[in-house]
């Protein structure tokens, strides 16, 4: 056997390798993903068989999302000082001990302590395959795998309900939403062990305790302050400004430490990434994107039920086809993606979903579920032309080495973009529903009005994204942005 075909050999070991690791780390953090919006409708059951009130019972979802806005800007130091195999053990061990509390937890507040169990490891898994994909993917084809990467982080949170709607109605027990995913997560932990191999060599990286617990104020006063706008203020809740305020403070000074830690390599979250126009260009129009994707996601359901009489599960298979849709096309879009570059498929992207958006605000007490299906199935092709070559670009538009902080600072504002999102639409109508309530408008109609006001200032957020889309460009795969 000559040279060549002996490189040729280990070439396709090596290939055969990159693509076990990384199709069983995305269909690991599918799962865990999944389970971000699983319990989004479990509230009635957990207050039926804990005896509390819904403001206690939202923390079982509330908990959830401040440990992964917590959690991810620490990934950046653990993908940096630990091997694949480690990190990705370590999170799904973390993921498969929470839901197996959560399955046998005999009191809410227990249940609370098994969802932060949980979300410590679905917060690893997201920077992780980012990481992963970019590591292992050759330039040429990365926008294909980045696909499925977008099919995870934008499909999973959007079905979750529509699974746990099921699982709620049929099997009557919300316990079944975690005996169902606790046999998955164990095979993935098992699989894992047996067949995942290192692909990259951890360095040596101080973890700076100051930055952790600024990281915990800044990332989860935000978050928490903002999806306290969504709510309505409860006897005891604090008001969004506090945390608000704590948490943008914190931030400032996170910031300036990062910055004098990079200095060093010894940041929690390097920051240098932003010196790359691109990415920060991107990143923004991903930032407006995931603040509408998530309110669209939180009010369709309850326009559709509250509106238009709805039942849960009905409403679960109205939006279910857009979703899938969505995931379907990841690949193609990032097939395209090689071929063409972002421009040709961010710029009708974001224009699709601006103008369902503007059709959204004409919504009204008669429309008919089957314009509701067409628009939502429309709006998800817009997002599927968008998410995967705003992900790729934003990832290649950063060196190898800063893969992992790129990634972190991806999923951060994946979770501040959602929270913001969610509780801009619901404050928005709420306050518009109590105006028209007021000047004597009928319930029903009332509340019509507030769902149309909040997409309004979705399309106008959206025409923001289109001004921003014609400054994405894809990146020279041969020239990295300096990091110097």
């Amino acid at each position: 056997m000559n040279a060549t075909t002996m490189d040729d050999a280990a070439a396709a070991v090596t290939a055969r390798r990159n693509k076990l690791v990384i199709n069983l780390i995305l269909t690991s953090s599918f799962v865990v993903i999944l389970n971000e919006t699983m319990m989004s409708n479990a509230t009635p059951p957990l207050m039926l068989s804990f005896g509390v009130d819904a403001t206690a019972a939202q923390w079982v979802t509330t908990a959830f999302l401040l440990t992964m806005a917590v959690g991810i800007p620490m990934t950046g130091f653990l993908l940096q000082r630990l091997s694949t195999r480690v990190v990705f053990m370590l999170a799904m061990a973390l993921f498969s001990i929470g839901t197996a509390a959560a399955l046998i937890a005999p009191t809410l507040a227990l249940l609370v302590v098994a969802r932060v169990i949980q979300a410590l490891g679905t917060s690893v898994m997201m920077p992780l395959l980012m990481t992963t994909v970019m590591q292992l993917s050759p330039p040429e084809t990365r926008g294909k795998t980045m696909g499925y990467v977008s099919t995870v982080i934008s499909v999973a949170p959007a079905i979750g309900p529509v699974l746990s709607g099921g699982i709620l109605d049929y099997l009557e027990n919300w316990r079944w939403l975690f005996a169902l995913v606790l046999p998955i997560a164990l095979f993935a932990l098992w699989l894992g062990w047996r067949r995942i191999e290192n692909v990259t060599t951890p360095r040596e990286a101080h973890l700076d305790f100051a930055s952790v617990i600024l990281s915990a104020f800044a990332f989860g006063g935000i978050v928490y302050g903002i999806s306290l706008f969504g709510v309505p203020p409860a006897p005891g809740t604090p008001s969004p400004l506090i945390p608000l305020v704590i948490g943008a403070i914190a931030m400032v000074v996170f910031v300036w430490r990062q910055l004098v830690l990079q200095r060093t390599d010894s940041a929690l979250l390097d920051l240098r990434v932003f010196r790359s126009r691109t990415f920060t260009t991107s990143l923004s129009v991903f930032a407006l994107l995931m603040l509408t994707l998530f309110g669209t996601i939180i009010l369709l359901p309850i326009y559709l039920q509250n509106v238009l009489g709805l039942s849960p599960m009905q409403t679960g298979l109205l939006l279910l086809p857009g979703g899938l849709l969505m995931g379907r096309l990841g690949p193609f879009v990032g097939r395209r993606y090689d071929k063409v570059g972002p421009r040709p498929l961010v710029i009708p992207g974001v224009i699709i979903v601006t103008t369902v958006l503007w059709a959204m605000t004409l919504l009204g007490t008669d429309t008919r579920w089957q314009y509701i299906l067409a628009g939502h199935m429309i709006m998800c092709v817009g997002f599927a032309l968008l998410f995967t070559p705003l992900f790729t670009v934003c990832m290649s538009s950063v060196p190898a080495q800063l893969y992992s902080y790129g990634s972190a600072v991806l999923g951060s504002l994946n979770q501040v973009g959602g929270a913001a999102g969610v509780a801009l639409f619901i404050a928005i109508m709420s306050a518009q529903s109590a105006k028209l309530a007021a000047g004597g408008a009928v319930p029903l109609e009332a509340l019509a009005g507030g769902i149309r006001a909040a997409f309004l200032i979705g399309a106008v957020s959206a025409l923001l994204a289109v001004a921003s889309t014609f400054l994405v460009r894809k990146p020279d795969a041969h020239a990295p942005p300096p990091t110097h």
